[in-house]
This record gives C-alpha cells, sequence and structure tokens, in this order.
C-alpha cells in the first residue's frame, strides 16, 4: 500500500483522505522514515533547503479569549499580564533588521480595542520605516474585524497568522466556550485572503478527544482553504488550563514527537509549495525536535526575539523552551542548528511562500 501512495504522490496524483490516513498512522520505523524522507524530497524540490527565520516578538500576554488549552486564558488568574511599550518591540525589530533575519512576527493574546488595534497599526508604520521597508511582518493577533485587517495590511503586514487549532467543528467547540465561534474563525481567514495577506493557520496534534481521522480533514482543511503557510505542533499541557485538569496525564512524548513529524511529512506531502514552521513546541518534546521537523519537510523557524524578562509570563505551554535564552544567544544556537543539518538559512529575505507568489504571477 505504501508504495502505491509513494507512486501516486511521484506522478502528482492527489491522495484521497484514506491515502492520508494511512499515511498518518504508519507505526514501522523504517516506514516513517520513507516517509520523511519522501516529504524532504518534495520540499527540496518545491521550496528548497532554506530555512527562513521569522523572529517572533510575543508583545503581550493580555488576551480576551478563554480557550481551554491556553496558558494566557483570560480566566488564568496565576499569569502576570504584561503589555510591551513601543520601545522595546521596535528594539527587538531593530535587532532582527540589524542580524539580517528577514522577517519578524508580532504575536499577542486577543485583542480587539480600538486602542490595541491604533498601538498595532501605529508599531507596523515605525518597524517599515526603521528598516528602510526591508523587513517582512507577520501578525498573530486572532480574530479581527474586515477593518481592522485592511489598517493593519495598509500598514506594512502582509502575512497572517490564525490557527484554527482543529478544523473539526465539534471538537472546537469542546476546546472552547460557547462563545468561541468556530465559523466566526473560519470566516476570519476569508477577509485575511481577501485583503491580500499570505494567510496561514494551523492545529494542535494529539489532543484530547481528537482522532487520526480528524488530523487527515486537518490537512484537507488547509488545501481547500487554500492556506500558504502552516504553523501546527504537538498539544502540550499548561498546568492551569482547564483542558490539563480534565486530562492530567502526562504526554507520551516519543508517540507525541512521532505523529507531530508525520503531519509536518504529510502536510508538505500533500500542499507541497506552501510555507510550514517548525515550531518552538517541537523542542520542547526533544532537544533536537525542531532540526528533526525541517527533515520532516518544514522550512520556516521562529526565533524569540521577546526580552527575556517577559518570555516566563508568555508560556502557552509548560516547560516552553528557550525563556532564559537572550536573542543573540538564540540565534546563534539556531544558526548552528540549522547548518548542522546541511540547511542554510535564507538571510535578508522575507521568505515568502511559494504557494502565494505562484497564485500572484
Amino acid at each position: 500500500m505504501l508504495n502505491l501512495i509513494f507512486d501516486k504522490i511521484d506522478r502528482q496524483i492527489e491522495l484521497s483522505k484514506e491515502n492520508l490516513i494511512f499515511l498518518l498512522n504508519l507505526k514501522e520505523k523504517d516506514d516513517i522514515k520513507l516517509l520523511l524522507n519522501k516529504a524532504y524530497e518534495i520540499k527540496s524540490a518545491e521550496v528548497g533547503k532554506k530555512v527562513y527565520y521569522r523572529g517572533i516578538i510575543e508583545f503581550s500576554n493580555v488576551c480576551t479569549k478563554d480557550c481551554f488549552y491556553c496558558g494566557i486564558r483570560k480566566s488564568n488568574t496565576e499569569t502576570e499580564r504584561f503589555m510591551l511599550d513601543e520601545e522595546s518591540i521596535l528594539n527587538s525589530a531593530k535587532f532582527a533588521h540589524e542580524n539580517r533575519y528577514g522577517s519578524i512576527v508580532l504575536q499577542s493574546g486577543e485583542q480587539s480595542n480600538p486602542t490595541f488595534i491604533s498601538f498595532v497599526e501605529n508599531i507596523l508604520k515605525k518597524i517599515k520605516q526603521l528598516s528602510n521597508n526591508k523587513l517582512g511582518i507577520t501578525l498573530s493577533v486572532g480574530e479581527q474585524s474586515d477593518e481592522t485587517y485592511k489598517r493593519w495590511f495598509k500598514a506594512g503586514a502582509h502575512r497572517y497568522l490564525l490557527r484554527i487549532e482543529t478544523s473539526n467543528k465539534k471538537l472546537y467547540q469542546k476546546l472552547h466556550p460557547e462563545s468561541h465561534d468556530f465559523n466566526c474563525r473560519v470566516n476570519c481567514l476569508k477577509l485575511l485572503r481577501k485583503n491580500g495577506y499570505q494567510v496561514g493557520t494551523g492545529v494542535m496534534i494529539k489532543l484530547p478527544y481528537q482522532t487520526i481521522e480528524q488530523l487527515a480533514d486537518d490537512i484537507i482543511f488547509f488545501k481547500n482553504m487554500d492556506i500558504d503557510m502552516i504553523g501546527m505542533g504537538p498539544y502540550l499541557p499548561h498546568k492551569n488550563s482547564l483542558l490539563t485538569k480534565l486530562f492530567p496525564d502526562a504526554p507520551n512524548m516519543s508517540k507525541l514527537l512521532e505523529l507531530s513529524l508525520k503531519m509536518i511529512a504529510v502536510t508538505r506531502i500533500h500542499l507541497r509549495n506552501v510555507n510550514i514552521a517548525a515550531t518552538t513546541a517541537l523542542q520542547a518534546i526533544h532537544p533536537k525536535g525542531r532540526e528533526q521537523g525541517l527533515l520532516a519537510g518544514a522550512n520556516i523557524i521562529m526565533p524569540n526575539l521577546t526580552d527575556t524578562e517577559f518570555r516566563a509570563p508568555y508560556q502557552l505551554y509548560d516547560n516552553k523552551p528557550c525563556i532564559d535564552e537572550n536573542s543573540k544567544m538564540c540565534s546563534a544556537c539556531l544558526s548552528s542548528r540549522i547548518t548542522g543539518i546541511g540547511e542554510e538559512i535564507g538571510l535578508d529575505q522575507w521568505g515568502d511562500s511559494p504557494h502565494f507568489l505562484k497564485k500572484h504571477e
């Protein structure tokens, strides 16, 4: 069966849902290795062996959402809330520019009040100014109105990451309070596309209640929604989240890493020329998790540029790596990790999604 599926892949025949499930269910180490190698082969052909940086600035953990799995959910009263000032954010952006990162991500908890919207808009304009328009900017600040997306795009953001976390509506409802609307989130992805953004989304892997069939549907969702970039990672519990209280058992890290790498590989195979991040959560599972993600088909890395003083309060899950390393340490560490597996770093480049660029040739 595996050889038949590989034959379809080589002939670029679209895989069925059953094919995706089969690949995600692979158990034998040799078969999994073949899968990861096939994904890396497609990555090399479609997007190359170049890794692009997205220097992430986590500028606020204030959030109006109450997602049951998240460490910065509104109801977590044990988290010290913060909002970086303009100078701190711009200093981090300046570091990225001076160290040739090419692109940054501005990420925060979700807010949609006028003060926050204007603050982000102003920051975008100033980052463009300080970098002479050379820094690419991704936003990851949640559900917003059509007007807000327009304002931010005009101010300089050109990519947006809005993770769906699961494309299964019933599972989504189990992970969120009733006030959180699945259809609203999907509609926001459509608004982002309409407003010209490169659109990113992603899911958590091995959630409570989740099935392999649903993960296959997630990959199909990415394709049907014409997604340009994927940011997905393993579900890791946070001690103060509601989901951890309901499911207190620690995950099997070996199995979790295996499934996460298979998801990256199958997504690469099915979507071919999108950008896929090797998320920091992979390194929380295994010291070389991000490198393994790159070798499974990912091509994006997100070094943390947030001031170390604020990294501990911005933990969506427990035991987040690199919270005590400053930006220079992270940069040096990642550089050696990436070149150590034979990949090249795409310095001074935005590293836009080839999938997006192909649509706009």
